[in-house]
């Protein structure tokens, strides 16, 4: 599987590469944002180590682009205690995040949660429920047979749900299945990810319930929907 790190600390994305390489990955790197985007775009990666500070074009607007054309998985590199920039992040569609100082290999962990997940991408049965439909095999969805785009953690987010209709998946849960670790009460991501599922497929049918303290309902049809 093809990594592509953008980062214009040389060093750092030096040390990455080979830990990852060793690792078994194959390794390319760039360190000017300009050059890290059309690298992007020329496909053939399964992910993108992306840094938010960058010369020539900022990781912002390279995922923003990248978002555009493709579900290619990102990680994002952000300053420790810019809660801004996780937030803008993951609301341009980043996957998960990782704060610079950091553990390389807490990053490599990361990065093979990931991995593990895209390996695991198992043909299966179509299925729908309450209007929305999703097909594991393609990871194709769509709202009442209208196509739907949503990023690699979004489907991932959504499959879970789905497949638990009716019940209440915590956010643990998710958290374990999605990034291989539990939730804390400052990371946001999974909510993040639930909000864009929202904007995306709810409209005015309210699909996605929020049970407070616990975590998340996919409702199985328009009566579970409504608030009691």
């Amino acid at each position: 599987m093809r990594i592509l790190i953008v980062d214009d600390d040389e060093e750092l994305a030096g040390l990455l590469s080979e830990l990852l390489t060793r690792e078994g990955f194959r390794v390319d790197m760039q360190h000017d944002g300009v050059k890290g985007l059309a690298t992007a775009l020329g496909g053939g990666y399964d992910l993108m180590v992306l840094d938010v500070m960058l010369p020539g074009m900022d990781g912002f607007e390279i995922l923003r682009r990248v978002r555009r054309e493709s579900r290619l998985p990102v990680l994002m590199l952000t300053a420790r205690g810019e809660d801004e920039d996780r937030i803008i992040g993951l609301e341009l569609g980043a996957d998960d995040y990782l704060p610079k100082p950091f553990n390389t290999r807490e990053l490599v962990a990361r990065v093979r949660a990931i991995m593990r997940r895209l390996e695991e991408r198992r043909p299966g049965i179509k299925f729908e429920v309450n209007g929305i439909s999703i097909d594991p095999g393609t990871r194709d969805v769509t709202r009442d047979g209208v196509p739907v785009e949503v990023t690699t953690f979004e489907f991932d987010i959504l499959e879970t749900l789905m497949r638990a209709a009716g019940r209440v998946v915590s956010r643990d849960d998710l958290m374990e299945e999605l990034y291989g670790r539990k939730a804390t009460p400052f990371d946001r991501s999974v909510d993040m990810h639930i909000s864009h599922l929202r904007k995306k497929l709810e409209g005015d049918k309210p699909l996605i319930k929020t049970v407070r303290g616990v975590g998340y309902q996919f409702v199985r049809s328009p009566e579970e929907g409504v608030a009691a």
